[in-house]
């Protein structure tokens, strides 16, 4: 079994070992209709003894549209310090392809993405790529619903930068279905996906010139914790870029733990889907 994760009361027992920290969104700092008090508690007091808070969020939208979203939920200001989102590296990768077209596959509140990229849109058979940012209506549709969309796609040849690598996220007290999951089909499908969102490489960068920028130089990787509950991104991603893990377990994995011994389930689930935390916690608190 891989080595069992050590399960902290909270991020306050370890904190001294660590100068940053990078922060899933979703299920970590809140659910999508308000903030985890405790959570944000628990960032706030890291800042406050000089650690330097990045959130990171698989959200396919730029990060300057993301305060305004943490003031609606209830995510003070004083809990951090930079955002980086999936969004900023699509927007990048996006710049690099334009003019397209690009076919535009996702909901009309992710249309801010596009602006300043030259990207041009065009239907389906005319397009040169597809940006899949999400479901057109997310809290009716599942995959099965792009299934003949997703066909034509895959006979055409046609690209796909996946802006959100999560399939699924917490809205609420319920799950529901983001980008990842329709990303994955197509790539089942034979079609080309490039995913610019955890846990790719391309968003840790960011995430590195974020710090190194607040620092004022660059952070070693051994004084910076990740923290997320997403096990194929979160989780995964921090592993790739050998990142000490907080896993928050009680995210979109929660229902996985019997009441077992806790570290001990952990590890197994850890060992299930071939990767490695260095901790364990139920929900993030100081």
């Amino acid at each position: 079994m891989t080595e069992l994760p050590k399960t902290p009361a909270g991020l306050g027992e370890i904190a001294a070992q660590y100068d940053a920290l990078l922060c899933d969104v979703w299920g970590v700092v809140h659910n999508g209709k308000a903030a985890f008090a405790a959570a944000t508690n628990a960032l706030t007091q890291f800042r406050r003894s000089g650690g330097i808070v990045v959130m990171l969020t698989n959200a396919p939208r730029p990060s300057t549209e993301i305060p305004a979203q943490f003031a609606a939920l209830g995510v003070p200001d004083e809990c951090w310090d930079g955002i980086v989102t999936s969004g900023d590296a699509t927007k990048a990768m996006l710049s690099q392809s334009a003019p397209g077209p690009a076919f535009k596959l996702g909901p009309s509140k992710d249309d801010r993405l596009y602006d300043g990229t030259g990207m041009a849109f065009a239907e389906l058979e005319e397009a040169k790529l597809i940006s899949c940012t999400g479901f057109y209506d997310d809290n009716r549709e599942t995959p099965g619903d792009y299934d003949d969309l997703l066909k034509r796609a895959a006979a055409l040849n046609l690209p796909m930068i996946c802006a959100n690598p999560d399939k699924v996220v917490h809205f609420g007290d319920r799950l529901i279905y983001c980008a990842g999951a329709l990303a994955e089909n197509y790539a089942a499908l034979g079609g080309k996906v490039v995913y610019t969102g955890k846990p790719h490489d391309a968003i840790y960068q960011l995430c590195y010139e974020r710090l190194a920028a607040l620092r004022g130089q660059p952070i070693d990787k051994s004084r910076i914790l990740a923290i997320g509950d997403g096990l194929p991104t979160d989780i995964l991603g921090a592993a790739s870029q050998s990142l000490d893990c907080l896993f928050v377990t009680g995210g979109i994995h929660g229902a996985y733990f019997s009441g077992g011994v806790y570290a001990e389930e952990v590890g197994q689930l850890l060992q299930d889907h071939q990767t490695r935390a260095r901790y364990a916690i139920s929900s993030l608190c100081w």
